[in-house]
């Protein structure tokens, strides 16, 4: 008999991280170029004897464009003794809309993981629409999880060359690693920076197996382009430089070279300008358990969904069903991650937190409230976290708003009285059915709660959909918002898809 936690937790297996790019799209647009997005799922609960497709994320919309290169990675859990199916569809988006009927299909590609991971790069033509409709190319990494090194780069540039005489540019900077065989491998792609000759980018961070497969040697190329929305964005220069050179500190600047315009213009031609490097840092990116090691007691705090999204109590479609004999699907997403979570908290006790109800006699939606309904919100085990959440869903309406501030201010009230030599740690776990309202407060709460001993940890359950919250777990580049920069990433979101009443497979 298949036993999930077995399946989930057992079955060696490693993350790989998937770089996509597309080429020859079709064309959807009459005056312009289409927009393409990519759309990475995985068919889920082939061993139950069910089965469904679940996203795994979606790339950032590229403008104008045919031939897509896009910045955001996948990161996928390979499990080396299954068949995993992925899916990729690319759709041209033409509105803010997250309901992919609502935009233009451009093609899929369908094919088992062990396909790409076998084959780099993997190439495939899309399929999905009569004739030739493109071809879509996935470059597999190993993440090593035992690699602790990321760099954050602040760069800039000055003086890039105009094109004309009154004219300014809107530049923005390509990250690239050189592969074994020569390709390139687009590793982070900058935000343009409109009206500017010597712009500042925002700082970014880049894990050192993608930057340059962990060899410090390899070349790092960094081009600069000018933006144009109709996608044809064109090359002011580029320069390259090593891992080993950049954190040397030696190198500050370095010109920008456009061949076409040397070529052109001989000994008159100097740069197209320069690639100011303001920082360079090699980032330590301690785990888990080293913090274990060390000895770092952990606090734990759950906080649990009752908006009125998750559908009435007293129907069997609702979350929060309330079944005599058997869990409810919060109840197995609060024993999937609690009941390892209690394994490394010696104390076993728990704050125990709902939010978005209405708690009678009152009549407004509470944005936080105790689970026990007791000042103390704290209680032993997963037990006592189980009894509390059944005890406060008898009593309360489902109303809502989903907003997570509240919540996390709460809890960082908490972490910020903890001492800062690394003995102490705390852990928020959320557990949520969709989209969250405050996302804006929610940026700026996790950015003031960045610098404090503090993890986040976004447990999403049904099916709704989480890809606003992706931006939340800023994997690549520090997360902003109102002119604010967190110190770290601090947030992590898993789905977790449960079937048969188990946890059938968290990502």
């Amino acid at each position: 008999m298949f036993d999930a936690d077995e399946e989930v937790f057992s079955t060696p297996s490693v993350i790989i991280l998937l770089t996509l790019k597309a080429s020859e799209l079709r064309d959807k647009d009459v005056f312009s170029k289409s927009d393409p997005m990519c759309v990475v799922s995985q068919f889920v609960g082939r061993l139950s004897g069910e089965g469904r497709w679940v996203e795994c994320g979606r790339t950032e919309k590229l403008q104008n464009t045919l031939n897509p290169e896009w910045a955001t990675q996948m990161r996928i859990q390979y499990f080396f003794e299954e068949k995993q199916t992925m899916k990729f569809e690319i759709y041209d988006i033409d509105s803010s809309s997250t309901d992919l009927s609502a935009h233009d299909f451009l093609g899929r590609v369908e094919c088992d993981l062990a396909e790409i991971v076998s084959n780099r790069p993997f190439r495939r033509p899309l399929s999905g629409l009569k004739g030739y409709c493109g071809e879509l190319t996935v470059w597999s990494d190993e993440i090593d999880e035992g690699s602790k090194e990321s760099v954050q780069f602040h760069i800039s540039a000055r003086k890039l060359e105009k094109k004309s005489f009154f004219g300014k540019l809107d530049p923005f900077m390509k990250v690239y690693r050189i592969n074994g065989d020569g390709t390139r491998l687009l590793a982070y792609r900058t935000e343009a920076i409109k009206k500017q000759l010597n712009p500042v980018w925002k700082p970014f961070i880049v894990n050192v197996q993608l930057l340059c497969n962990g060899d410090r040697t390899k070349p790092i190329v960094f081009e600069c382009f000018d933006y144009h929305r109709n996608g044809s964005h064109s090359l002011v220069g580029n320069c390259q430089m090593n891992l080993d050179e950049l954190l040397s500190k030696e190198i500050k600047s370095k010109p920008l070279i456009n061949e076409r315009k040397r070529e052109k213009k001989g000994n008159r031609y100097k740069n197209s300008g320069t690639l100011e490097i303001e920082d360079v840092q090699l980032l330590k990116n301690y785990t888990f358990l080293d913090y274990i090691a060390g000895g770092t007691q952990l606090g734990f705090a759950v906080a649990v969904d009752f908006t009125a999204s998750n559908g009435a109590v007293h129907k069997p479609t609702s979350l929060h069903y309330i079944n005599p004999t058997q869990p409810n699907q919060y109840e197995i997403a609060i024993r999937a991650v609690i009941d390892i979570c209690q394994h490394y908290n010696n104390s076993k006790l728990f704050d125990a937190f709902g939010f978005g109800a209405i708690l009678p006699p009152e009549t407004c939606v509470s944005p936080i409230f105790s689970l026990n309904f007791d000042a103390n919100p704290t209680v032993v085990g997963l037990s006592g976290v189980l009894e509390a959440y059944r005890f406060a869903l008898n009593r309360v309406k489902l109303y809502g708003p989903t907003n997570f501030a509240p919540v996390i201010n709460e809890v960082a009230k908490k972490a910020s009285s903890l001492p800062n030599d690394g003995s102490r740690y705390q852990v928020l776990l959320i557990i949520t059915d969709g989209a969250i309202n405050d996302m804006n407060a929610t940026k700026s709460s996790i950015i003031s709660a960045s610098s404090l001993p503090l993890s986040i940890i976004i447990v999403g359950v049904g099916n709704e959909d989480f890809g606003n919250m992706k931006e939340l777990d800023s994997d690549d580049r520090a997360l902003s918002y109102g002119g604010h920069t967190a110190s770290r990433d601090i947030v992590q979101q898993y789905i977790i898809i449960i079937a048969h009443n188990k946890p059938l497979y968290i990502r």
